[in-house]
Parts: structure tokens; C-alpha cells; sequence
């Protein structure tokens, strides 16, 4: 299959490789910045472009893994005679943004890129959409030659999956870098948390969480959150966050028991 990648980041990246290893020929890689659209395209054999007048016509598929925020301004500067299926793999942006289109839907995975950072795409799930069923099928067939798992998946559902991303990756994330720097502050290593980051994860592939809650909310140890809450003081956003989150897991608590 002919694929134009447009855009060059962590997704165009990772999946531009896996369908390269996949057998397909990439046309195109389009950036605005030719550096690092030529980046890419020697990596995949392809030509490097950075202007959209150039697309390649000829293309079985474009894949339109560009910045949310720049994505409707891709989509206006694309040619309308577009013949092959065009999608984005946006996991807030709904389908329709790309009705200007004969053939369109969404590949959208479901995983934190990093593009230094190898990924095992086969156990990465894949949410496929598509307006009609020549682009559904195509796009669930290629999402099938580099994962196990795929699945059709309409604009609410994938939101939700967005959505719960962000709380479980972004929003933990930016609380391990909390814990970094109050760990820091007091001339300790990160590296004593990390076996219990771990462990919480592990428990979770199994578990469903409030299963496997602990901590003084879930007990609603209101002395020792106390504590905590005066310790963190000269942080008033971290209190927030401290208080915010215990509230969550009591009401949590009190609903389920």
C-alpha cells in the first residue's frame, strides 16, 4: 500500500516504521519544517516534502498525525481531490472534521510516544473508524499488521478513551514529578518510590483500582492526612491536589461500601 505520512513527530514516527516493516511503501513525509520532514523520509526511504500543494496524489492512504491544535488547518490546506482514504489519529477530535473527504476515518492509538523511545505496537490497542466500509476495512487492516489488538470505535467512545488516557497518564505522570521534587527537597532519591509505582500498576492490570486502593483516605485517616496536608504548606497547589484527591478516594469509598 502507498501510504503519505503527514507530519513527523512521535506518532508519524512510530507508525511510519511499523508500516514501513510491514511491507508498505511511504510515499511522502510532510512537515513544515523540511529538516525534519527529510529526517523521517531518509529513515523510511521516502522524499521529504514541506509544502501540501506537493502531496502525492497517488496514495493509497494519508495519515494526518499532526499537533491537535493544527490539525482543522492541515485538513484546509490539503487537496480536495483526494482520492484515497485520509486519517487522523486524534483521540479528541471527531470524524467529521474530515467530511470534506470521499473516503476518511480515524486510527487512533491507544499509548504514550516518545520518538527515541521503541515501542512494541503489537500489544498497543488500535481504535479504528471510518465514514464508509471500504475505509473502515482499510484502516482496521493495517491497524491489524502491526497490532493484536484493534477495534471499531466511534467518536464518543474514542473521546472517552482520551479522556481516561489523560487521567491515567498524563495526570500521574505530572504527579510522579510532585513526589520527584518533595522527595528532592529533602535529599532523597526518586529511585525509593519506583518499586511502589510498580507495584500499583501491576495491580491494576488485574484489578479493578478502588479493589486495590490503600493509603489514609481509603481509611479516612483524617490525623495523618493532616499532617500531610500542614507538611506540604508552602506548596498550596500541591495541597490542592492532596485534598482534592482524598476527597475523591473517600467518596469513592462511601459509594462502593
Amino acid at each position: 500500500m502507498r501510504i503519505v505520512l503527514i507530519g513527523s513527530g512521535n506518532i508519524a514516527t512510530h507508525l511510519g516504521k511499523a508500516f514501513a516493516d510491514a511491507g508498505h511503501q511511504i510515499l511522502q513525509v510532510y512537515s513544515h519544517t523540511i529538516a525534519n520532514a527529510n529526517a523521517l523520509a531518509i529513515a523510511l526511504s521516502s522524499e521529504g516534502i514541506n509544502e501540501l500543494k506537493d502531496i502525492n496524489l497517488g496514495a493509497d492512504f494519508y495519515l494526518l498525525a499532526v499537533s491537535d491544535h493544527v490539525l482543522k488547518e492541515v485538513i484546509d490546506y490539503l487537496p480536495k481531490d483526494i482520492t484515497g482514504v485520509v486519517a487522523h489519529c486524534s483521540g479528541g477530535t471527531d470524524i467529521s472534521l474530515l467530511s470534506q473527504f470521499n473516503n476518511y476515518g480515524v486510527i487512533y492509538p491507544i499509548q504514550s510516544f516518545s520518538k527515541h523511545k521503541d515501542l512494541d505496537l503489537q500489544h498497543t490497542p488500535f481504535a479504528v473508524e471510518g465514514n464508509n466500509p471500504l475505509s473502515f476495512e482499510l484502516l482496521y487492516g493495517l491497524a491489524t499488521e502491526i497490532s493484536d489488538h484493534v477495534f471499531p470505535c466511534d467518536s464518543q467512545q474514542r473521546l472517552a478513551l482520551h479522556v481516561s488516557a489523560v487521567f491515567a497518564n498524563n495526570f500521574s505522570n505530572a504527579l510522579f514529578q510532585v513526589a520527584f521534587e518533595l522527595l528532592k527537597a529533602h535529599d532523597l532519591s526518586f529511585d525509593l518510590i519506583r518499586p511502589i509505582i510498580q507495584e500499583t500498576a501491576e495491580k491494576v492490570q488485574n484489578h479493578e483500582p478502588k479493589d486495590v486502593q490503600t493509603g489514609p483516605a481509603v481509611r479516612n485517616d483524617k490525623t495523618t492526612m493532616s499532617t500531610h496536608f500542614n507538611f506540604i504548606s508552602s506548596h498550596p497547589d500541591w495541597q490542592l491536589i492532596y485534598q482534592k484527591m482524598s476527597d475523591l478516594i473517600i467518596k469513592t469509598r462511601e459509594n462502593n461500601s
